[in-house]
């Protein structure tokens, strides 16, 4: 969870926010996808990605979650969309409308790994192939196979 929303979250509780964010989709040369495994005890997997922190640049929020969540530096390549239109009800009750922006990103540097905090697993996936997924993310996933850009929901 970023610092802000840390903060937002001491002050208010589980009320409901307006959550901004940023999330990537990397791919590898075989058009797979990479996710991550997101929980140590549920079998479902998402997006590279998370909530902005108070100052920070959409891209820049993107860029800080694939470095903190698979270890890696990335580049943005490309928007994809930003999505408005999805609410969330986390498991420890915070209550959210999720606007995350949707990049297209590549690997420049870095190594690959979980972390067992934010990350349990990662693994590339064809579009046939899709593992469990975080059900909101399935449209991310669905616009960028589609080869959608500038995308807004």
């Amino acid at each position: 969870m970023s610092k802000y929303l840390t903060w937002l979250r001491s002050e208010i509780g589980h009320s409901p926010i307006i959550n901004n964010g940023a999330a990537v989709i990397i791919s590898n040369d075989r058009s797979e996808i990479l996710l991550q495994k997101r929980y140590r005890d549920k079998d479902i997997w998402g997006i590279i990605g998370g909530s902005m922190d108070y100052g920070e640049s959409l891209d820049e929020t993107a860029i800080r979650e694939a470095r903190e969540e698979i270890g890696c530096e990335i580049q943005i390549d490309y928007l994809i969309g930003v999505y408005s239109r999805f609410f969330v009800t986390c498991s420890n009750g915070d209550q959210l409308q999720a606007v995350t922006a949707l990049f297209g990103a590549s690997v420049v540097g870095g190594q690959m790994r979980t972390d067992d905090v934010e990350t349990f697993g990662l693994g590339y996936f064809s579009q046939k192939e899709l593992p469990e997924i975080d059900t909101h993310q399935l449209v991310f996933i669905e616009d960028y196979f589609s080869g959608k850009r500038g995308v807004w929901r």
